[in-house]
């Protein structure tokens, strides 16, 4: 599963996300779920809105999801090591692996405290938006090296 918070606003992103995730279908069970925006945002602190988009993001998971950060913090890989660290996690995670892209100002402290790991797509900064994109190719990209096919060249 991949949960994000927040709308993606531009229309060609949101076709290239969803031509991803279809492709991811055909390897993998693959969901995505998008928590809303919050309202009212200019009246809340940074440190508010993320514990806000932290109790949204904590009310979809189940209790035995193995969640994964999408955070700039995290382990990075090649996208050959992306796709063996998947393989490992396939083999090895007996529940639902959730991946999960947090809103503009990062994750709380709950959300921090419940993910088993953190990956990291780049050193760079990307928007929050723009990671999802990255992500499910990767994702679907990480499918193709599995399998030996073509989509990835060595």
């Amino acid at each position: 599963m991949f949960l994000v918070v927040g709308k993606t606003v531009d229309k060609r992103l949101v076709s290239l996300v969803d031509e991803y995730a279809e492709r991811v279908k055909h390897y993998v069970p693959f969901t995505m779920e998008v928590i809303p925006d919050l309202k009212n945002t200019k009246a809340l602190s940074f440190e508010q809105q993320k514990e806000r988009e932290g109790e949204l993001i904590l009310k979809a998971l189940k209790p035995d999801d193995y969640v994964v950060l999408l955070d700039e913090g995290g382990r990075e890989f090649t996208s050959v090591d992306f796709a063996a660290y998947l393989e490992q996690r396939q083999h090895t995670v007996a529940r639902r692996m959730v991946f999960v892209v947090g809103g503009p100002y990062g994750f709380s402290a709950d959300v921090y405290a419940l993910a088993r790991e953190k990956v990291s797509l780049s050193r760079m900064t990307f928007s929050h938006q723009m990671v999802r994109l990255f992500f499910v190719e990767q994702l679907y990209r990480a499918m193709t090296i599995l399998r030996g096919e073509p989509y990835h060249h060595q």
